[in-house]
């Protein structure tokens, strides 16, 4: 099967040191508007990979993003938004980075070449049958990545991938693989541009679905978000406000009482209000 990373072609601008910033900002959002057409186009996956998630998940399993650099840093950014928005656990979805933490915000020399540390880093977790583990990387041969989900694959793990490359190593291990073809970057080999905003696309449809299905949104709203911050709670009041048609007063009154938008609803519902 042939393999062309089309993420390191050459771009389809040149001389962008002539630009005028209004040229390279121009031209950098017309390069941008292709690439939720690309996703589009990936969704009958990303399909299959939810449907996955949510059946593991429903078995009590975890979801897992491991990725390298960029794809890395945006699969922690999507794991670590699910407890505030759904409330959920921190251990439900869990991003894995190569090089671990300290490659967050800073390169971390050739720790995504290992082939070795991306199963021992799962096994810190205890991964087992009821777990899924997506690879993340724009390339698709990221070595950290791609031994990880082989490793998954002889342990009857179900594995995915979100790469931005067709017919790739990583697509060729994962069991659901997610390609978006977003094509030469702006800059040459730059895929925290357009893959980098294909792979935020996606991890965003992966976890925002997997959560409504798993029942954690009412209607459209967040009634499991945690209350961390003042705006939270203001938007948490209004939601009941909303749902239950009394006075902001009483609204805050049942949601400091429940401490969850969800709570303070069902009890009021109940009649224990």
């Amino acid at each position: 099967m042939s393999f062309t990373k089309t993420t390191e072609q050459d771009s389809n601008y040149n001389h962008l040191e002539k630009m005028t910033v209004v040229e390279l900002l121009n031209n950098i959002n017309n390069e941008d508007k292709s690439v939720p057409i690309a996703v589009e186009k990936a969704i009958p996956e990303i399909e299959l990979l939810v449907n996955q998630i949510v059946k593991k998940l429903n078995l009590g399993g975890r979801l897992f993003y491991m990725g390298a650099g960029t794809s890395g840093r945006l699969g922690i950014v999507d794991a670590s938004e699910c407890p505030p928005t759904f409330g959920v656990s921190h251990d439900l979805v869990v991003g894995l980075i190569a090089g671990g933490d300290s490659a967050i915000r800073k390169a971390v020399e050739f720790a995504e070449d290992s082939t070795s540390q991306g199963w021992e880093d799962l096994q810190h977790y205890n991964i087992n049958q009821n777990d899924v583990v997506i690879g993340i990387a724009a390339s698709g041969t990221t070595p950290y990545v791609i031994s990880a989900l082989d490793a998954c694959n002889k342990n009857n793990i179900i594995t995915g991938c979100i790469t931005c490359n067709a017919n790739s190593p990583l697509s060729n291990v994962a069991k659901y693989p997610v390609e978006v073809i977003v094509g030469p970057e702006f800059v040459t080999g730059s895929s925290r541009m357009k893959a980098g905003t294909a792979q935020k696309l996606v991890l965003n449809m992966i976890s925002t679905a997997t959560m409504i299905q798993l029942g954690h949104i009412k209607g459209n709203k967040m009634v499991d978000m945690q209350l961390s911050n003042n705006k939270l709670v203001d938007r948490g009041t209004k939601m009941i406000v909303a749902e239950l048609n009394i006075s902001k007063d009483d609204a805050e009154k049942l949601l400091t009482k429940y401490g969850s938008v969800r709570l303070a609803i069902k009890n009021y519902n109940n009649g224990n209000e």
